[in-house]
């Protein structure tokens, strides 16, 4: 969180990439070099973290953060004032239920004015000792990195080095006495400054209070070409001091505008960032809970989030990846598979936006992956910036077969856009049809447990080939990212092969997980042999936006031992039942009121729900034709924005409400800030229904709940 007046003046007229150092003179086709044969070690994923990512337990959805594999993010102290959401502790179960690892604790964040407040050492020691207490007593402790001072340079101790080592003496001391095994993280300053980290780090070894993760923000345009400058800059100052190398998190990055959310400048910094394997957060500019601009409506991608989605599905270990330039525009990173027996590659990037260009794409080395063999096919996608809209997703740039030169391809491309960036998928010559845009093929999906690809002697599949290794298995799985445009009905093809195979029985069985949870058992007949293949469809609700679909082995025996081609998604109709919440029919406790709303499906609402136990709206006569599990898609505005610091943040409150089904327990359910009290947005909440007439109770006793616009039921499955 820079000085953000500061860099608003600074930075205002930088809305692109276009102020990054002009590329020298070069060919009207440059190339991006990845050599197959350089292995760089495992992937870190690290330039997939957050600032304020996070804003509520639920905001964003987990499936928006799952699919991402996320590494670190950094939120605001337990029961901070600088923002109304984004605590630690709060978001901690829904980063690590998601995959999440290290959570920072921006522990200045406890002061509810930009810049902090400077109310004294004494002050600010006391409430550490509190937070620290906090975090102590937290089931995800282990988690927590505690980063004591934000910005140093630019308040409290701006021109005072002397002041910000003596301060975080006593600070890390204190940390230390509540917590001894604690992560601290410093000193973390606005930008990289190497006379004051040299300064920092030689001071902080004499006085044996050395970060155990060092952190600086990278907020300029300067990084695009100095951030190779500086990690090495960093690294020498350890290697001569005799210092043990440090993780390093540059916990802010990307600039005030112009980059979140835009895929060709964001690969820039996830480039270098796994190059170097180090992590990041993305900036803070915005509003808390949308990844950083990645996430729009709560479940819904923008086109920066398919970037880091691609990210998250490379495997095996990076490679050697070389740009025209090292600190040029056009930047990629790559990942080779033995066990897949795929080799990945995203990129992009443009001096400008707005610029089209050309480039070829040079995979060398084939001849230290063998198994790819002398022709290997390649798909080439591409992903558009969207703005804060929803993206439609990536599209099919090229695909082709190619063969092997001296060990080497090039895959020529034009037409390239400046706010895009490409994902390459390399695979042996298999292909049996054209990849699509809308058909699913297992074989690019993530897999988990022992499900495999190995591209072997089979025929009949779609695509490039199948997963397999459900046999024998309680483990295997293929997970699916499919986007739904609406809320409703869609049929799932789920295309697959059951062939004869010793001790199981004829016909298979796998279960479809959805959105974090299984949906169903699907009964899979089986097939006259390995190359026969067959599609069981089955008629789902999703909500609209990104949904995760995974097709799981689950018995450990031979009864799931099935391969999956594909997974066909396509809109269909149901039954979906609409409740007004103004109906006559519902019971309104309390203050809770009908109000007029002509942006509101029936020109009403109902607010004023919440904040007393008694403020309830309850809807009745919920009519369930069989018990099960039922969706209930949720019509709501929250145009509330809470008090906060006076800084450039949108401070969001996304309001809650405690819901229960026929006086049952109550679930608690955060639904995102609309930005507006006319801006009606949608929620999925999966219920169980009894059969016959159900009561859903919405309620919130200590805060409003939002303003309700109706609810719409439907059967998970149709």
């Amino acid at each position: 969180m820079l000085s953000r007046r500061t860099w608003s003046i600074a930075v205002a007229a930088t809305v692109t990439a276009s102020l990054l150092s002009a590329a020298p003179a070069r060919s009207a086709s440059p190339q991006l070099v990845v050599d197959l044969a350089t292995n760089t070690g495992p992937l870190r994923y690290g330039a997939t973290g957050f600032l304020y990512g996070l804003g509520d337990d639920g905001i964003p959805n987990d499936t928006m953060l799952a699919a991402l594999r996320p590494q670190v993010t950094a939120q605001k102290a337990p029961d901070g004032l600088q923002h109304p959401n984004g605590d630690a502790l709060k978001i901690a179960p829904l980063f690590k239920r998601t995959g999440g690892k290290d959570i920072q604790v921006y522990m200045q964040d406890v002061y509810g004015q930009w810049p902090y407040e400077n109310l004294g050492i004494n002050d600010y020691l006391a409430k550490v000792d509190t937070m620290t207490r906090k975090i102590v007593a937290d089931p995800y402790r282990t988690s927590y990195v505690y980063v004591p001072f934000n910005e140093p340079n630019l308040m409290w101790y701006s021109g005072n080095l002397a002041g910000l080592q003596n301060d975080w003496k006593l600070v890390y001391q204190k940390i230390r006495s509540i917590d001894p095994g604690a992560r601290i993280a410093g000193p973390g300053y606005s930008s990289y400054h190497a006379a004051d980290y040299r300064a920092f780090m030689t001071w902080a070894k004499n006085n044996n209070v050395l970060p155990d993760v060092t952190v600086w923000h990278e907020l300029g345009n300067d990084f695009f070409t100095g951030w190779y400058s500086h990690y090495n800059d960093y690294r020498s100052i350890e290697s001569s001091l005799g210092i043990s190398a440090r993780p390093i998190s540059i916990n802010e990055y990307g600039r005030s505008s112009g980059d979140l959310g835009v895929p060709g400048n964001l690969v820039q910094f996830m480039t270098r960032f796994e190059n170097s394997k180090v992590d990041g957060c993305l900036a803070y500019w915005t509003s808390a809970g949308t990844l950083n601009d990645l996430v729009t409506r709560n479940n819904q991608a923008t086109g920066g989030w398919w970037l880091y989605k691609w990210y998250g599905e490379l495997t095996g270990n990076t490679v050697v990846v070389t740009p025209p330039t090292q600190n040029g525009s056009l930047q990629g990173l790559a990942a080779l598979d033995p066990a897949k027996k795929q080799a990945r590659v995203v990129f992009g990037g443009a001096p400008s936006v707005n610029d089209t260009y050309a480039a070829d794409v040079v995979v060398k080395g084939l001849g230290s992956a063998s198994y790819l063999g002398t022709t290997v096919h390649a798909t080439v996608w591409g992903v558009n910036t969207s703005g804060l809209n929803a993206s439609p997703g990536p599209y099919l740039v090229k695909e082709g077969d190619y063969v092997s030169s001296g060990g080497q391809i090039t895959i020529p491309l034009t037409g390239l856009n400046g706010a895009a960036a490409y994902h390459v998928v390399v695979t042996p010559n298999t292909d049996l049809s054209a990849a699509s845009a809308t058909r699913y093929e297992a074989e690019y999906a993530r897999t988990a447990g022992s499900a495999t690809i190995t591209y072997g002697a089979n025929t009949g599949y779609s695509g490039t080939y199948f997963v397999e290794g459900y046999g024998a298995s309680s483990n295997a799985s293929t997970q699916f990212v499919v986007t739904a445009p609406s809320n409703g009905y869609y049929n799932l093809g789920l295309r697959y092969a059951a062939g004869p195979y010793t001790g199981a029985p004829t016909a298979r069985s796998v279960r479809m997980n959805v959105n974090g949870s299984t949906l169903t058992t699907l009964a899979l007949p089986g097939t006259a042999n390995w190359n026969t293949w067959n599609t069981v469809t089955t008629k789902v609700f999703l909500p609209a936006g990104v949904n995760r679909i995974n097709i799981d082995a689950y018995t450990g025996d031979n009864a799931d031992a099935v391969n999956i081609d594909y997974l066909d998604v396509t809109a269909t109709t149901g039954t979906i039942t609409n409740y007004e919440a103004e109906s006559s029919a519902n019971t309104r406790g309390g203050t809770a009121a009908v109000a007029s709303n002509s942006s509101a499906s029936g020109g009403s609402i109902v607010g004023y729900i919440g904040n007393g136990a008694a403020n309830t709206l309850q809807f009745n006569n919920v009519n369930a034709p069989a018990a099960g599990k039922y969706r209930v898609v949720v019509s709501y505005a929250n145009g509330e924005l809470g008090p906060g610091a006076s800084n450039y943040n949108t401070n969001v409150v996304d309001r809650y409400a405690d819901i229960s089904v026929n006086g049952g327990a109550t679930r608690r359910v955060y639904f995102r800030n609309t930005l507006g009290w006319s801006n009606f947005w949608t929620t999925t909440v999966d219920v169980d229904l009894a059969a016959g007439n159900n009561t859903i109770r919405f309620a919130n006793s200590s805060r409003y709940a939002p303003d309700l616009d109706r609810i719409q039921v439907a059967a998970a499955i149709g």
